[in-house]
């Protein structure tokens, strides 16, 4: 489940404070917020191949020869991918100085607090178990129980039985079998030999694997489907609501790239496609433990630091990062990690004819809209993720019920995704709202009319981002740049930069980790580590004491006693050389 990067109407500040001690506003009453036991126990991820990929990179990163002189390094972009990199830089002995160019944290992920304290967010925020980086990322926080993790299920809305569901339930058994059975299981959506077709459909993915699913790519969703002879009412049942999920576009826009890596990832974990909601407003839930993470081992987060250009030195290199105010921030090493159209604004003029940077002109965000609706009473919904499959909503859940913090027993809070967008981004918000109530009253019939006359509308909010995730249209991975750029002191971060979770929260927040990889080790052969340069004089000053010893062991002056204790006397010898003869 993607997430957008919102342009709010109202960007109230966001409290600091941790949110057991502090009071949230609400309509009429005041609530503290409280975190409670998980919906559902959280999933064990410890045997996964991906978490311990996820684990061996934290470890790496976190057990690296501390730097004889840390390098500072300068971020632009204050979302997952951006804070990613500095936690992981502070966590490799590196200060990241991080550069927001808004007053609030998250890009993708930002929220806001409205004029009676509710939140409004960039959109509907969904943590798959098959997001490793992220599961780990929340366990090395100790923040894990922030997570509300839900029945292990997929749930769509009957179009031709309006306001009832039907539901793909995972037994808890290991994968693929699990997944396979509640296809299997599911009679509402997909006949027998439909299901038959679909499967016999996906089998060069499962047997090919990664190298197919990559090959893939020049092929829209719809394109696949016809070539494995897969029926178009798969498409029309399942795919068109996956993919407005996966990326806010229609199937036929669609890399089946997309779709195949997460149906790979789905089918392959027991836990993959099980879902969790955050507890809270990801700012503050989320993204401040980032922030008091690496600050406390000396980063710094500056907000309403919009950067105005990249200045650079004769030979291409980053000289330093101009601010809109005109202020000038210096450091040894700079990444981007903004969304990948403000880069492409960014881009100095001597960058803009190298191959590499050519490539970002292939890629380009897509638009969405998610929005808010406060009813006056308590609808009847369900406490999961729901896929809408109407023309125009893609998922959209009841936060009032999902989530601790937006908690309410008598009253609804929906928010929706409005995806695809593009024809309706420059409209007004009243007549999006008015379009969205349409929708509702057919996923609601016995409660909600378009024209209020059963839940009317406390308020709204709508939340537009003419740019958000990077499109996934067929043929565009190609165009995916790496971390590491040409330009030796210049990283990039972001989940449009090439990595195996495409365009998701846990792409910009494994890209952040891959960022700083490259960072450290590029460091380490330029600058050398602390453990290895202080030990040189104290290795060479007991290399010749041995030296000593054994010529006066051979020369018959001295026992073997002697050499003995001159190797083991020297604690630097003994860690920096393994002798296999004792």
């Amino acid at each position: 489940m993607q997430v957008m990067q919102g342009r709010a109407h109202t960007q109230a500040a966001y409290s600091r404070q941790p949110a057991q001690q502090r009071t949230q506003r609400r309509v009429g009453r005041t609530t503290r917020l409280q975190v409670y036991a998980r919906d559902f126990p959280a999933p064990q991820f410890d045997g996964t191949e991906t978490y311990q990929e996820a684990v061996a990179l934290s470890t790496k990163l976190q057990n690296a020869p501390r730097p004889v002189k840390p390098q500072r390094v300068v971020i632009a972009g204050a979302g997952l991918a951006g804070l990613s990199a500095a936690k992981y830089l502070s966590d490799a002995g590196h200060i990241p100085v991080v550069l927001e160019a808004r007053d609030v944290l998250g890009g993708k992920v930002a929220a806001w607090k409205d004029e009676d304290g509710d939140w409004y967010e960039t959109g509907l925020h969904i943590f798959f178990g098959a997001y490793p980086n992220m599961q780990r990322l929340f366990k090395e926080l100790n923040i894990s129980d922030r997570l509300q993790w839900k029945s292990h299920s997929m749930i769509f809305a009957m179009q031709d039985k309006p306001g009832e569901f039907s539901r793909f339930e995972f037994p808890d058994i290991p994968a693929p079998w699990n997944g396979v059975i509640a296809i299997l299981r599911n009679n509402e959506m997909l006949s027998w030999p439909e299901k038959i077709q679909f499967a016999i459909g996906l089998l060069p993915a499962i047997i090919f694997g990664q190298k197919y699913v990559e090959e893939q790519d020049e092929l829209t969703v719809t394109q696949w489907m016809q070539k494995q002879g897969v029926p178009s009412r798969v498409n029309d049942e399942v795919f068109i609501a996956m993919a407005k999920a996966l990326n806010f576009i229609n199937p036929d826009e669609l890399s089946m790239t997309v779709v195949l890596t997460a149906l790979n990832r789905f089918l392959q974990e027991r836990h993959g496609s099980k879902m969790a909601f955050l507890d809270g407003a990801p700012p503050e839930r989320l993204c401040q433990p980032m922030v008091d993470h690496f600050t406390s081992r000396g980063g710094e987060l500056r907000m309403n630091a919009r950067i105005k250009q990249i200045v650079l030195n004769e030979d291409n290199s980053v000289k330093h990062f101009e601010l809109l105010n005109g202020e000038i921030v210096e450091g040894d090493v700079y990444m981007s990690a903004m969304p990948v159209d403000i880069m492409k604004k960014l881009m100095p003029q001597p960058w803009k004819g190298m191959p590499f940077f050519q490539k970002l002109n292939g890629l380009e965000g897509v638009p969405v809209i998610n929005i808010h609706i406060w009813f006056d009473r308590k609808l009847s919904t369900v406490d999961h993720l729901l896929f809408s499959r109407s023309d125009l909503l893609s998922v959209y859940a009841d936060m009032s019920t999902t989530c601790k913090e937006y908690a309410d027993d008598k009253a609804s809070m929906l928010e929706l995704v409005f995806a695809p967008a593009a024809e309706w981004i420059g409209r007004p918000d009243e007549e999006i709202v008015d379009a969205t109530m349409k929708e509702l009253e057919k996923l609601f019939p016995n409660e909600i009319k378009a024209d209020q006359s059963l839940a009317k509308i406390r308020k709204s909010k709508v939340i537009k981002t003419p740019l958000s995730v990077y499109k996934s249209t067929a043929g565009r991975e190609k165009y995916r740049p790496s971390q590491k750029t040409p330009i030796s002191n210049f990283y990039l971060a972001g989940d449009y930069t090439k990595q195996k979770y495409l365009a998701s929260m846990e792409g910009a927040v494994f890209s952040g980790k891959l960022a700083c990889e490259q960072v450290v080790e590029d460091a380490s052969t330029r600058t050398g580590s602390q453990s290895a340069a202080s030990s040189q004089p104290a290795l060479a000053a007991a290399s010749a004491a041995v030296l000593l010893a054994m010529g006066a062991v051979l020369a018959g002056n001295a026992s073997a006693q002697v050499l003995t204790e001159a190797i083991w006397g020297s604690e630097v010898l003994t860690e920096a050389v393994t002798f296999p003869w004792f």
